[in-house]
């Protein structure tokens, strides 16, 4: 009877010693956990500090922005690095660097199986600003995307279309396909198709068109302009007109508008006839046909 009313005594007193041995432990651990404070705000500090320097020593390059900002970026994150071991080990003696890198090791190769694709995205990203092949506000096309880029980011590159819709597309898409820069060079060469009857005679044709392509001004004159005879169609044989004028795409447009706009005027005063393919064709389908009987 004795030993069960002295139970709970035993059990307050335990709980006693328990906290009474944990607060030790903390009023012990004092001085390393404002130490450890102490130096995690030099470490933010220092961070900046060297940001600062960083970002002045970048902005007298040629670097793109997203490429200062990934230089920035890393100096922050190896000083935070250095800074949150050294915290550790000061907080926990026991803990050390050896056995804290050796163990961030296998967390490291765990979360990189984890976030594989973030880790291909983020490595293209810095690849890509590395390269400074494509640059913002290029016209670019890859795997059926195509638009003018707007932003790159260290995961993502962002590319609006011409309709105006954004398109977000991840850099390891841009950096494992093929890319076309439209824009690479100021100047690029268009083309354009023109067909005209059999009967015409080619040369006078040829004539003709040159004529208008130089006198629409839109070609640009230090390169050559191209007028190939280049297929018999089924109804016409194909000339394949190809001049040089700006690479952007609202450029390709206009110079194609104006092109085609005054060949055809030139054909239509010199007589040429420019045929419908399937005029033919299509007026048999539009009649029926009427079978005659006995």
């Amino acid at each position: 009877m004795n030993d069960q009313a002295g139970d709970p005594l035993n059990t307050l007193e335990i709980l006693i010693t328990q906290l009474h041995s944990m607060w030790e432990n903390i009023v012990s651990l004092l001085p390393s956990l404002v130490i450890a404070l102490l130096f995690l705000i030099l470490t933010w500090i220092v961070a900046r500090f060297a940001t600062n320097i960083a970002d002045r020593l970048t902005a007298r390059t040629a670097m793109r922005p997203s490429l200062r900002e990934l230089v920035d970026t890393l100096v922050k994150i190896a000083i935070w690095a250095v800074g949150l071991l050294i915290a550790l080990t000061i907080l926990l003696p026991d803990l050390t660097p050896g056995s804290l890198i050796a163990g961030l090791g296998v967390g490291t190769v765990a979360i990189g199986f984890a976030f594989q694709d973030i880790f291909e995205n983020f490595l293209a990203g810095i690849l890509i600003m590395i390269r400074e092949k494509m640059r913002i506000g290029d016209y670019i096309s890859c795997e059926g995307i195509e638009g003018r880029v707007e932003q790159i980011m260290l995961r993502e590159t962002h590319i609006r279309k011409m309709s105006n819709e954004l398109t977000i597309v991840p850099n390891s898409v841009l950096f494992k396909n093929p890319v076309e820069i439209l824009t690479d060079k100021e100047r690029r060469r268009h083309e354009v198709v023109v067909g005209v009857s059999y009967d015409t005679d080619l040369e006078q044709a040829r004539s003709v068109i040159r004529a208008a392509l130089e006198n629409s001004e839109v070609a640009d004159d230090g390169k050559p302009i191209d007028i190939f005879a280049c297929e018999f169609n089924s109804s016409s044989i194909d000339f394949k007109l190809r001049w040089w004028a700006g690479s952007a795409q609202r450029d390709m447009h206009e110079s194609r508008d104006i092109v085609i706009r005054a060949v055809k005027r030139a054909l239509d005063d010199a007589g040429i006839e420019i045929p419908f393919p399937y005029m033919t064709h299509t007026f048999k389908e539009a009649i029926p046909m009427v079978s005659g009987g006995d």
